[in-house]
């Protein structure tokens, strides 16, 4: 398996290194005749939903902090890819990898001893075990720093101890400072039942009870400490018996949960043919059952403390287990992403964290491999590991992948206020989203998703903007940038645009 690239192929080179200015005038278009004609209301005097500043992140492993020199302001490539993404975003530490690293204040520091158990196919090797030293923190701080970014610092209930746990959050918390969100206590414990518990006795009460005990060591000693949890893959009952059970607490004994969160992936494994660009490309039910859960415990909760509690979403994407070739790296995952959070965007999400880095740590996290590989012609072929990672390292150079681009897409609503609207596309496989700054700009983004049908706008007083275009759903060159203005307003089908006023 080769999980860094050797070689940069020249087609990723060119998502990379073309210039912006050279590739605008490829966006003008011209409506064709067959276009399907979409009318949109916009219902500005009911505004929605707030998008927070950061409400774009990422998510990385934890067991990325292994290595001091990731995160850290000499990692300038890094660093301008972020800054790239989002101005204000949110790093989020977790996945399976973070439930078997260890705090390691000192050189003679030691892992706890751990129980042991089968190896499982598909999650991490039970022997797998790595360091978080004070080094990696100072220098995640200087480069959260330079982004501009926060964090969600995430730590091993897995195989960890509360008193471990609380010397690594008063470091981190003194270290981290401003930059710090809040905290994460463990990583998709819903699962734990097939990986590192008993699957007999784990269940959302007990998850709660070894949570508890983490989170009173670490309030302990950081009194100020607030919380994301549970962190579910997506079991919607685990949030209705924690709501249930911190409300049962008495104040003073109840942890502060900064936010409700959960994680989503479309699908998965690779090898699941349910998993292809026609059925990413098309609404999920599930997305609305999962917001109608998280929100109506974040109400539920945020009613009982008298406040307000938001809900994010944490880790997701296009594919489960490192993504899938041909599906989460093309640009069909572009349009994916962008109509995926500006969906969350407009039901009231906090943020949306999707996650990537580094191969072989997305790799250990599944047990050594990365599923997708198998679907490969050529296994050894230069290619982006993983398949849905939003930034790849090839070759030592960090390269825009699809998903950055559907990202920063989305990415342009940010701090505005979500507008309700009325789109009628007809039989065409297309979306809207529309929102209102401060300053009283109002900004509409269309994504047709479609593979054969153009659509025509038709809205008096807009113009298009911006486009997110590429030669096909397959293709891995990305285009995203300002368009010289034009008579009609057509977004083509496999496209997406975003719209101003003119004026």
């Amino acid at each position: 398996m080769l999980l860094r690239m050797k070689s940069m192929d020249r087609r990723r080179f060119l998502i990379a290194s073309a210039a912006a200015t050279a590739s605008l005038k490829s966006f003008a278009q011209t409506a064709p005749a067959t276009a399907r004609q979409a009318g949109l209301t916009l219902h500005s005097e009911q505004p929605g939903p707030v998008i927070p500043a950061n409400f774009v992140g990422l998510s990385y492993e934890t067991q990325q902090l292994s290595e001091p020199a990731f995160f850290s302001p000499a990692n300038a490539g890094l660093i301008a890819k972020f800054r790239a993404l989002a101005p204000h975003g949110v790093l989020r530490l977790g996945g399976n990898t973070s439930d078997y690293g260890f705090w390691k204040p000192t050189p003679t520091s030691v892992a706890p001893l751990r129980v042991k158990r089968e190896y499982k196919m598909g999650d991490p090797n039970p022997n797998l075990s790595y360091a978080v030293t004070p080094e990696a923190i100072h220098n995640l701080r200087a480069f959260l720093d330079a982004t501009g970014w926060t964090c969600l610092y995430g730590f091993n209930l897995g195989t960890n101890t509360p008193a471990l746990a609380a010397d690594e959050a008063v470091f981190a918390a003194e270290t981290l400072g401003a930059k710090l969100e809040y905290f994460q206590v463990g990583n998709e414990a819903d699962r734990f039942g097939t990986t590192i518990r008993d699957p007999k006795t784990w269940t959302a009460d007990t998850y709660f009870d070894e949570w508890l005990t983490f989170a009173n060591a670490i309030r302990a000693r950081v009194p100020t400490a607030s919380f994301g949890m549970p962190d579910t893959a997506g079991n919607p009952e685990w949030y209705a018996v924690v709501v249930t059970r911190l409300l049962a607490l008495a104040e003073h004994d109840r942890p502060n949960v900064a936010a409700l969160t959960h994680h989503y992936y479309f699908g998965g494994p690779p090898s699941n043919p349910k998993v292809n660009l026609d059925a990413v490309l098309h609404a999920d039910p599930h997305v609305d059952k999962l917001y109608a859960d998280v929100h109506a415990a974040a109400a539920r909760l945020g009613a009982g403390e008298h406040r307000t509690v938001l809900y994010r979403m944490t880790e997701g994407n296009t594919c489960y287990r490192g993504g899938k070739p041909g599906v989460s790296d093309v640009f069909g995952a572009s349009l994916w992403a962008a109509d995926y959070l500006l969906k969350l965007a407009s039901l009231g999400y906090a943020g949306v964290n999707l996650h990537g880095g580094e191969g072989q740590m997305v790799a250990n996290s599944l047990g050594g491999t990365l599923p997708g590989e198998e679907l490969m012609p050529d296994p050894k072929a230069p290619h982006p590991r993983p398949f849905y990672t939003p930034i790849a390292d090839i070759d030592g150079k960090y390269i825009a992948e699809p998903v950055f681009y559907g990202m920063r897409f989305a990415q342009q609503f940010a701090g505005a206020t979500m507008i309700p609207l009325n789109f009628d596309s007809g039989e065409v496989n297309a979306t809207a989203y529309a929102a209102k700054f401060k300053d009283g700009r109002k900004i509409i983004a269309v994504i047709n998703k479609d593979t054969t049908q153009d659509i025509e706008i038709t809205l008096p007083g807009w113009h298009i903007a911006e486009r997110l275009t590429a030669e096909s759903l397959t293709s891995t060159t990305i285009k995203f940038g300002a368009v010289a203005a034009t008579r009609g307003m057509t977004v083509p089908a496999a496209s997406a645009a975003i719209l101003h006023q003119i004026g």
